[in-house]
């Protein structure tokens, strides 16, 4: 049985995961030389345990025992510590309240090479220097729905792990695999090379004066496809274009020159994703 743990006090050490350990100090390793990533809400947290990943605590509001977060504890080793409180106190541990009544604790998984991801692929997206967790979380989840097989992210975005890109994915992170593709920030673009060994045609969304449609048939047939969305903003460096075989743009009206890359991504996805029409 779970080992039920109530909070009265909020400097008590072993909840320094929840409130006091900032995200890159749980990614470079607590526990475990992986680290560590929060989920957050009983949904999300059940995704994680469906894709394998493995709990090291949860934290809950003292009210959804007996209720919601009970088939969640039922999933997770006997051993595991279960902290619970009064919804003012997590408030006031978390900083934020507590809606989804929820956060557990768990070991990051082990990230595959990029050879590893691809193999047996044929439709991925390739992130470059995206750095807002909330259009991670939304390109994953349309990733997710629209038929897109893995996800790459380049060093300079934001971690897909982290805890609000978790939440606004809906814990899709954990459906589609991803990983990192280069090592810093020198080694992208050159990193394109590894795709194009894989056979992969290579997408830049992008505007230039050379931009297809992308609707283009070149791209819908091409047997492997990477689609390469670029940072907020800036979008893709010019680096980045002129390394990718195409550069595609998606038709707007009333003059609107651009998407939010979330929004980009979920057209860009729907067009040439597999996901049946």
């Amino acid at each position: 049985m779970a080992e039920y743990i109530e909070i009265t006090d909020f400097s008590d050490e072993r909840l320094d995961i929840y409130v006091r350990l900032t995200g890159g100090q749980l990614r470079r390793g607590l526990e475990c030389e992986r680290g560590i990533f929060i989920a957050e809400s009983p949904t999300v947290i059940g995704v994680a345990l469906d894709a394998g990943c493995v709990p090291l605590s949860l934290l809950t509001d003292k009210r959804l025992l007996g209720g919601a977060v009970d088939e969640i504890i039922s999933r997770m080793p006997e051993d595991l510590p279960v902290f619970f409180a009064e919804r003012d106190l997590l408030t006031e541990m978390t900083g934020f309240e507590l809606t989804r009544g929820a956060l557990s604790a768990m070991y990051r998984p082990e990230e595959k090479t990029v050879e590893e991801l691809l193999s047996g692929k044929s439709r991925v997206a390739v992130l470059e220097a995206v750095a807002d967790a909330t259009n991670i979380g939304a390109i994953f989840r349309s990733a997710a729905a629209l038929g897109i097989d893995a996800v790459l992210v380049t060093p300079t975005c934001c971690d897909p792990l982290c805890r609000r890109a978790v939440r606004v994915s809906m814990g899709t992170v954990f459906l589609v695999p991803w990983c990192h593709i280069g090592k810093t920030k020198e080694d992208w673009p050159a990193s394109i090379s590894v795709l194009e060994k894989m056979g992969f045609t290579t997408v830049a969304m992008a505007l230039s004066l050379d931009s297809v449609p992308i609707s283009d048939p070149r791209l819908k047939d091409a047997e492997k496809l990477a689609i390469v969305l670029g940072t907020e903003g800036d979008g893709l460096s010019k680096s980045t274009i002129a390394a990718c075989d195409y550069t595609a743009k998606i038709p707007m009206s009333h003059g609107v020159d651009s998407l939010n890359v979330a929004a980009a991504g979920a057209v860009a996805f729907w067009e040439l994703g597999n996901c049946e029409k």
